[in-house]
């Protein structure tokens, strides 16, 4: 049993938010932070390959002697090996360099690529870490809000996935991320109504 936050977007789709561990999401899909190699690093990259075993790497190896290294924004799908969640879905975020490079369109074209990528294979939930904002230096807050925005777009667009959660480390990046939910409410003069919810949000913390 856990705390958890909703916004119900309407139409059926929703945003969860989350503190906790995304390597034990019960969601269809998890993304991952990657680096362009896809070949695991540390944070959530490193955690999501330590949790689901060698298999995931191994795609991972196959996609790259494919396609070449993972650009910036684009997403691209494996299986989830030992994971709870049957896929992964590896993003690579910007690396912050003072907002002036084209930081803001790669971020959001990471969440949209993502989401669109987990509709496409018919997948219903999908949870996000809190891209680019580790190692990657990207401002919290800054980041939160185009994740919002992103995600909402994206889950507009979307035939099959209802529900886009964010599951969030520690309770200082929930409270970034949930404000910027209602600045973007705000900014859209969005009715949606944030719930606080106790009980199970599928995930095991």
């Amino acid at each position: 049993m856990h705390d958890f936050h909703k916004i119900d977007l309407g139409e059926g789709s929703t945003m969860t938010f989350v503190q906790g561990d995304i390597t034990r999401q019960t969601t269809d899909a998890i993304v991952n932070a990657a680096n362009s190699t896809l070949m695991g690093g540390g944070g959530v990259d490193g955690a999501i390959h330590r949790a689901g075993g060698p298999a995931i790497l191994e795609e991972c190896k196959k996609i790259v002697a494919g396609q070449g290294h993972l650009p910036p924004g684009e997403a691209v799908s494996s299986t989830g090996g030992r994971l709870l969640a049957a896929f992964v879905i590896h993003t690579v975020g910007p690396i912050w360099r003072g907002g002036l490079h084209g930081e803001s369109g790669l971020l959001a074209n990471a969440y949209r690529n993502s989401l669109r990528l987990a509709d496409r294979l018919g997948l219903h939930n999908v949870a996000f870490p809190a891209i680019s904002t580790g190692a990657y230096g990207y401002p919290p807050a800054e980041a939160a809000l185009i994740a919002i925005e992103s995600v909402v777009d994206a889950l507009r667009e979307a035939r099959n996935i209802r529900e886009a959660r964010f599951v969030l480390f520690d309770r200082a990046s929930l409270d970034v991320f949930l404000q910027a939910a209602l600045a973007v409410a705000h900014r859209r003069k969005a009715t949606w109504r944030l719930d606080h919810i106790t009980g199970s949000t599928g995930a095991n913390q």
